[in-house]
């Protein structure tokens, strides 16, 4: 008979099962040896010391990678953060800057009314539309009109004094010409001596008194208020200061020159004088 011999694969994986269980039981007895004794403790430093340069070369770029992100997350955040900053910073200057606005609008309508409560006239306080340039002169819109009793002739002013005089209405806004502008005559007098004159625009913000002789009372100085002369123009309110006086050879006459002191510019509420115009209008 012919024995049976066992093939060789089948003997190779009795063999490598053995081993493997050899191995594990090995691992398990190594594992708790050195759970007591620790022995391979020190084997264990050795293998991490040399391992440790490759493992870092391993971990650098994903190190690289989260310093990469944690910085453009710090970029954005500090960005995010400054345009914050710089809107409240923004937004605060303009509520700084609407706040002065408001106090100082507030004060020259305070005085306003005050000015309206000492005169024995009616009025009505008016605020600024816009303003309209053109080569020759300057005018003003407001925001009342002929639905507010403001009719053509009507003089305006402000705490200052003399602004001009209502030439244009429709019901909801008015046109106002400024006394520095050409064709607007106003009757003054001079505060230090009561002398009477008339002052007439001459453009460019300017005021003519025409036609002084030499012998007339007037010097650089002298402040011009209104004569209250043809019952438009309340008596005593502010209109100029003399500021040059010239002598108009041409004609033979001096003329004094002078400055509105009523700026505008600098105010958003007027005072339109509700006086009789009926004449003026006819």
């Amino acid at each position: 008979m012919k024995s049976h011999e066992v093939p060789t694969l089948f003997r190779q994986r009795i063999s490598l099962e053995l081993r493997l269980f050899f191995l594990i039981i090995l691992t398990l007895l190594l594992l708790i040896i050195d759970s007591r004794y620790r022995f391979i403790e020190p084997f264990r430093r050795v293998v991490a010391i040399a391992i440790y340069p490759f493992q870092r070369i391993v971990v650098a770029p994903r190190d690289f990678v989260i310093q990469i992100n944690s910085y453009m997350n710090a970029a954005s955040i500090i960005k995010k953060e400054n345009e914050f900053l710089q809107r409240q910073r923004i937004e605060l200057a303009q509520v700084t800057t609407r706040m002065a606005q408001l106090l100082v609008e507030n004060n020259q309508l305070r005085n306003l009314l005050g000015i309206k409560e000492n005169i024995q006239q009616a009025s009505v306080v008016v605020e600024i539309l816009y303003d309209t340039v053109n080569s020759f002169n300057r005018r003003l819109v407001f925001n009342k009109g002929s639905n507010s009793g403001i009719l053509p002739g009507m003089p305006v002013i402000n705490e200052s004094g003399v602004v001009g005089q209502i030439i244009r209405v429709t019901p909801r806004t008015s046109e106002v010409a400024l006394i520095s502008d050409n064709g607007i005559a106003i009757p003054v007098q001079i505060s230090r001596n009561g002398l009477r004159l008339i002052s007439f625009g001459a453009g460019s913000g300017k005021i003519e008194v025409r036609y002084l002789l030499d012998n007339v009372d007037i010097k650089e100085g002298d402040k011009l208020i209104t004569s209250g002369i043809g019952g438009i123009f309340p008596a005593g309110l502010p209109v100029a200061e003399i500021t040059k006086i010239e002598i108009d050879k041409s004609i033979g006459y001096s003329r004094a020159i002078s400055d509105n002191p009523a700026k505008h510019e600098r105010y958003r509420h007027f005072i339109v004088l509700q006086v009789d115009v009926s004449s003026t209008n006819e």
